[in-house]
């Protein structure tokens, strides 16, 4: 099945939705519907069940992730490998102060877009688009940024606006 929106068109759609988006996100915020997560969590589910995210890969192409030192203990043993070792051989420190891939796309994305640590793989990957997140309304900013790499969260907001009137 294709992904829909496609990644050649995705960023385009993102930054047209922009405005939109960003007012909604502005309203939402303001007053969150008391059964936001619980709506939430049904259209991620329902997006995820028709979303194969082999196909794409988008966000380990495009994005690194953050690792948090409970990552970086669980990688660096499942490597054998003492934390500062995994830190100095894939790991720079980023404008923020946290630990952040060297390079993209990730170290540990294989040919068939498979991750090669994915029994270990990094918080901030396991929970990623995060639009199944509990006070989904305070990580508008991410999200905002999120639905130009990820076609699931694209249309996860998309149906968010449709399901959520403000």
């Amino acid at each position: 099945m294709m992904l829909k929106p496609n990644l050649n068109e995705l960023g385009k759609l993102a930054k047209d939705k922009h405005i939109e988006n960003k007012k909604y996100f502005d309203k939402l915020k303001k007053k969150p519907p008391r059964d936001l997560d619980y709506v939430m969590q049904e259209i991620h589910d329902n997006e995820f069940k028709k979303t194969d995210c082999l196909k794409c890969a988008n966000c380990c192409k495009t994005t690194g992730p953050l690792f948090t030192f409970a990552d970086i203990e669980r990688i660096s043993k499942s490597f054998r490998q003492k934390p500062q070792q995994f830190i100095d051989q894939y790991l720079r420190i980023d404008e923020d102060k946290d630990y952040v891939l060297k390079s993209v796309p990730c170290t540990f994305l294989d040919a068939e877009n498979y991750c090669m640590i994915y029994d270990v793989r990094p918080k901030a990957c396991r929970e990623f688009p995060h639009t199944d997140r509990k006070k989904f309304q305070q990580i508008s900013n991410l999200t905002l940024r999120n639905v130009g790499i990820c076609p699931a969260a694209y249309n996860i907001v998309e149906e968010m606006k449709k399901r959520i009137k403000l």
